[in-house]
């Protein structure tokens, strides 16, 4: 059974960057589909010329997303793909295996816990739960909050990549309330201070009358891929009870930890 490859635009767009992205995995489906394939088989495929499947091919390739097998012309899946697939698993098993720490943390504390994780330009919640206190729960799940104004972006800020921070950091950052930061020397001071501590704070920096908490979980690895927040209104988790409640988030964030295979050393 071939792959449904159809090289066609949809009525109204343009031909162009769109059409070659559809291109492009329409070429990973094929070769997907055969376990390898030469170029005139996936020009074939998509019905474009040789020299144009070449041309995608190769950006496939400088991508590590296809590899060519030896001096047979014939290319296949690579490693690439596995990297993307990882942070996918990565992201369901701390949703997973995180979820019921966000519930007895949420039941102790009484407010909501997240769970967030960053795609390098936002956090993005993939867990929650809501506290006994909670009288209207909000469902942040798949949303995506700003880096520099969230306290679980803070924590993911503050152990992201070097480089990938600095990109972050030339980006204008918005300001959302009086209290956000929207300097870069100020808020890399406020992200040293958060590695130092071990948890990040954000009172009203991100919504007027709300304070949240977050500290890091660590991955197998020893990387820092997600945080774990609770948050509420500034009215029921003032700024001296914000931080009193870290020491339990901790022990929350080092039982996930222990979960996705991370041994304190």
């Amino acid at each position: 059974m071939s792959a449904s490859i159809d090289p066609a635009p949809a009525p109204g767009e343009k031909v162009g960057a769109v059409q070659s992205v559809d291109r492009a995995v329409a070429i990973l489906e094929f070769v997907a589909e055969q376990g390898e394939a030469a170029i005139t088989d996936i020009a074939a495929a998509l019905d474009v010329h040789k020299s144009t499947a070449s041309r995608l091919v190769a950006a496939l390739q400088r991508r590590s997303l296809l590899e060519q097998h030896g001096d047979r012309g014939r290319y296949a899946l690579s490693f690439g793909l596995i990297r993307l697939a990882s942070a996918t698993t990565a992201r369901l098993d701390v949703s997973r295996l995180g979820q019921p720490v966000c519930q007895r943390l949420a039941e102790s504390l009484g407010e909501t816990v997240n769970i967030a994780v960053s795609d390098g330009e936002a956090g993005i919640t993939v867990a929650q739960e809501s506290g006994t206190a909670s009288v209207i729960s909000e469902n942040w799940v798949g949303r995506r909050t700003p880096l520099h104004a969230s306290s679980a972006g803070k924590v993911l800020l503050a152990w992201m990549d070097t480089t990938d921070r600095r990109r972050v950091l030339r980006r204008p950052l918005e300001q959302f309330t009086e209290e956000t930061i929207v300097t870069p020397a100020a808020l890399r001071i406020e992200l040293a201070r958060v590695f130092d501590e071990g948890y990040a704070r954000s009172f009203e920096e991100l919504e007027v009358g709300m304070h949240a908490v977050a500290v890091p979980v660590v991955s197998a690895d020893g990387t820092v891929g997600s945080a774990l927040s609770v948050t509420g209104p500034a009215y029921r988790l003032p700024r001296r009870r914000a931080r009193a409640v870290v020491a339990e988030l901790k022990e929350g964030a080092a039982e996930i930890s222990a979960k996705l295979g991370h041994r304190p050393v």
